[in-house]
């Protein structure tokens, strides 16, 4: 059931390739930022999944945004510190943009 709803098949994408970029962190930050990442992520998928089955998805819409906030910070330090380069970082901020809107208007939809 989770297919049928483009939120969350966008999300996985971008949680599959916040993963593999990890892997090319240096090691110092991989166990501090890279799991910082990849665990937000991994927290805006669950809580598409869980508004996906939810009656009351409000909240859990509020709550996944403000993951996706986070993610953009940790994602702007990355290319600060030059952990990905400026192109990894464009791709990735539409992408989270791009399901931050579906995001928007889904909990708009839903009065909230």
């Amino acid at each position: 059931m989770t297919d049928d709803y483009p939120l969350y098949i966008s999300w996985r994408r971008i949680t599959e390739y916040l993963i593999e970029l990890c892997g090319s962190y240096p090691r110092n930050v991989r166990f501090t930022l890279c799991d910082r990442i990849t665990n937000i992520s991994l927290d805006v998928l669950e809580a598409i999944i869980e508004a996906i089955y939810a009656k009351q998805k409000t909240d859990i819409l509020q709550s996944a945004n403000l993951y996706m906030e986070k993610l953009r910070a940790l994602m702007q330090i990355s290319v600060n510190k030059k952990y990905i380069s400026v192109r990894q970082y464009e791709h990735i901020t539409r992408e989270i943009n791009e399901a931050g809107k579906m995001l928007g208007g889904w909990k708009r939809s839903c009065g909230g």
